[in-house]
């Protein structure tokens, strides 16, 4: 920031300049009606940072799970072929085995708890800028001790019925044979 001479009766300005001190990722995995979440801030998003994080959470949370019910958004770094990237294929056959993956729909992130979780976060912790990972590691780590500590559970109230009315036109082929779901009502938006 520099200051700029100052004429009489002028008020004091400085001009400033926004300098990118860097980006990281953040890895959100939770469990709604535990109400319990974990984030994980890595450098990058790649498929083999994702790979391990989610490696290390199966490992750290569910040792012992035989079969772990995972639901995740559509990025392409979300795939089982991630572990094969990361691990040897015996490491990624058994990763791979251990989970049932469900995928949000496209254009459905307000379907995604995990997607929920991170608007809380940005609101409570992530509202203000962070000047290093090392920080924001800490500053995330407090807001997860602290919402885990209350169990802090998602409500979800979204039913079947209603997701069936409301993607009625993300999956058409499937709800047209479904001749006892209602029309949605038309609007004026279009994508």
């Amino acid at each position: 920031m520099t200051d700029r001479p100052l004429r009489p009766g002028d008020p004091l300005r400085i001009d400033s300049e926004y300098v990118r001190l860097g980006t990281c990722n953040l890895f959100m995995f939770c469990e709604p009606l535990q109400g319990w979440r974990q984030v994980r801030v890595t450098d990058r998003r790649t498929k083999v940072d994702w790979a391990h994080a989610l490696r290390d959470f199966l490992g750290e949370f569910y040792r012992d799970a035989v079969k772990i019910v995972l639901v995740m958004d559509n990025l392409n770094t979300h795939s089982p072929g991630s572990f094969y990237e990361a691990f040897a294929p015996e490491e990624a056959r058994r990763l791979t085995e251990r989970l049932e993956i469900h995928y949000t729909p496209k254009h459905g992130s307000w379907l995604n708890i995990a997607e929920c979780e991170f608007s809380v976060l940005q609101r409570q912790c992530l509202d203000r800028r962070i000047d290093t990972a090392a920080f924001l590691g800490s500053e995330v780590n407090a807001w997860q001790t602290s919402r885990n500590a209350i169990d802090s559970e998602i409500n979800w109230q979204f039913k079947t019925s209603d997701a069936r009315t409301k993607l009625r036109r993300l999956y058409p082929e499937y709800l047209r044979r479904d001749q006892s779901l209602p029309t949605p009502k038309p609007n004026n938006i279009h994508n």
